[in-house]
């Protein structure tokens, strides 16, 4: 008995002197709950960053204010280290699909309330344009043009804050000038113009893990 209790006493003081990983919580919509499958960028960002804890929060047809609601009970009860705020493709996109979406003022009002609410809980933030509504040139899919405002409103919103920002929209565009030399509308980032592939995964995943990491 003494020696099992030697043992567990051993395991006891090594597992607390072991790093806690640090927390990140990715925080949106279809395009992160998807990031958890098999080829998800979350799932291929855990062999980038072994030694953090990553957690998929992603909910179909979400928009900025849907985050901001779930927010306390999805994110903030989990007392993360790092929030990746990726959401915005829904707030344009609806407008077209649903006839709903999100204007402007409103999404940048919401967009900044987030961001407070998980400051002031202690975490760190990141973060990201919202990529493709089609992956034709800039200017040949319908709504480039909303697109640009809204990634617009957030590279300005990380200038202010000095929060770090994942340019997807533009490195997706890059990408797109290099790759999609047909201008087709899918299957180069996206499998349906709009929810990543494989590659669009591997591309966020690349990105976002470089980003983590200097944090």
């Amino acid at each position: 008995m003494p020696r099992l209790l030697l043992v567990l006493s051993a395991v006891f003081l090594l597992s607390a002197t072991l790093p806690k990983k640090k927390k990140v919580i990715f925080f949106g919509d279809s395009i992160t709950q998807a990031g958890v499958g098999p080829e998800g960028y979350i799932t291929q960002m855990k062999t980038l960053l072994p030694d953090y804890e990553l957690i998929g929060a992603g909910i179909g047809g979400n928009k900025v204010y849907d985050l901001y609601l779930r927010m306390e009970n999805d994110v903030l009860s989990k007392k993360p280290d790092i929030v990746v705020i990726y959401i915005g493709v829904n707030d344009v996109w609806h407008k077209t699909t649903h006839g709903t979406g999100t204007d402007l003022p409103k999404f940048e009002g919401f967009y900044k309330a987030l961001i407070k609410k998980i400051q002031d809980n202690g975490a760190k933030v990141v973060l990201c344009t919202p990529a493709v509504i089609g992956e034709k040139k800039d200017g040949d899919n319908e709504q480039d043009a909303d697109l640009g405002k809204f990634s617009n409103s957030i590279r300005k919103i990380a200038q202010e804050t000095g929060l770090p920002l994942c340019d997807l929209r533009k490195l997706f565009l890059d990408y797109n000038i290099e790759y999609n030399k047909d201008n087709a509308e899918k299957g180069i980032l996206t499998t349906d113009r709009v929810h990543l592939n494989k590659a669009g995964n591997a591309l966020v995943a690349k990105s976002l893990s470089s980003i983590i990491e200097k944090i």
